[in-house]
């Protein structure tokens, strides 16, 4: 089969076109060919060496994948030949990724797509999706009218916790860098928003929650963003992180007595840690797209997958806006 792989760490230019082996599904597992992907900063990260969680080189990379199952593991029943499905399912330690012709999966990571929804639009949901889940169902236990604030609230993981947070009933505010952003932001379902580079927590928190603070806040960016968090969260509140890696003061954290989770969502995937919530997931997944309570926001530029150093160099530009789409 075709597929773009890594032999070594480096800049975009790592990857080439290469003839891989064609795999074949094992048991609890099926085999997927592959339309559709998406990028996610992780995937930059492992590219470039930073992050030691990559597949065995020569590497195939990517979580994200969409496709028409075309083999059936035994001892697996919810998929059959023919089904198209969506999952994040490979890409890391001991998993291909989902830049070839064709993806074994262990089929617990791996769902029935949307019908309402093209294959190769809802190809990019899955990562970013059960992150926004992990983060405010599993660990914040989200509540109908708390005041949530989404730290990065078109971005990839962002976009999905904006709508995520709307659907459980939360009043949302999100946080962005313009007034074009601002505007998506509304449409998706923001209840209030913020331009973080004009406004600080002392001038936005009273003026959405009347100096109560926010319940929970979601921090999709890190740095100086989480530190943002620990000001903009109330007393007794939640804040959630998926970019940690750094050095910050707890002290206002303990002052308030906050609690912080950390989201990895790559873990299912390392450890097997979690992997059997991984269905219902993706089924709440289909279920509100199928709703109407969730879409994709795609950024304009579409790559394909031999333009994959391309589609890496335009997420580490910052100019995207939501997902960046791979399709075959």
């Amino acid at each position: 089969m075709r597929a773009m792989v890594i032999r070594d760490y480096g800049n975009y230019d790592v990857f080439e076109e290469a003839e891989m082996p064609e795999p074949q599904a094992g048991p609890g597992e099926v085999r997927i060919r592959v339309q559709a992907s998406s990028v996610n900063p992780l995937e930059l990260k492992i590219r470039a060496g930073l992050v030691p969680a990559g597949p065995e080189l020569p590497a195939i990379l990517n979580a994200d994948v969409g496709g028409l199952v075309d083999q059936v593991g035994e001892g697996v029943t919810h998929l059959q030949v023919g089904d198209a499905v969506i999952g994040c399912a490979g890409g890391l330690k001991g998993r291909q990724g989902a830049l070839a012709d064709f993806m074994v999966a262990d089929a617990r990571l791996v769902g029935l797509a949307p019908k309402n929804l093209p294959l190769e639009d809802a190809a990019v949901l899955p990562l970013v999706f059960l992150t926004a889940w992990d983060a405010l169902v599993e660990r914040a236990n989200i509540q109908p009218d708390q005041w949530v604030l989404i730290q990065g609230g078109t971005g990839g993981v962002g976009h999905q916790a904006v709508q995520l947070a709307k659907a459980k009933g939360a009043k949302v505010a999100a946080s962005v860098s313009s007034a074009e952003k601002a505007e998506i932001a509304r449409k998706l379902g923001a209840d209030a928003t913020i331009n973080y580079r004009e406004e600080e927590p002392a001038d936005f928190v009273p003026r959405i929650t009347g100096n109560e603070g926010f319940a929970i806040v979601f921090d999709t960016a890190g740095g100086k963003s989480l530190d943002t968090a620990f000001e903009a969260v109330r007393p007794g509140g939640q804040v959630i992180s998926i970019n940690t890696r750094n050095s910050h003061d707890l002290t206002l954290m303990h002052a308030k007595g906050l609690t912080l989770h950390v989201v990895f969502r790559a873990q299912p995937l390392l450890t097997g840690l979690g992997v059997s919530s991984e269905p219902a997931k993706l089924a709440a997944l289909t279920q509100l797209v199928e709703e109407n309570k969730l879409l994709p926001l795609i950024g304009d530029k579409k790559f394909s997958f031999t333009d994959i150093a391309k589609a890496h160099a335009y997420l580490d530009s910052g100019e995207a806006v939501g997902k960046i789409q791979l399709v075959r």
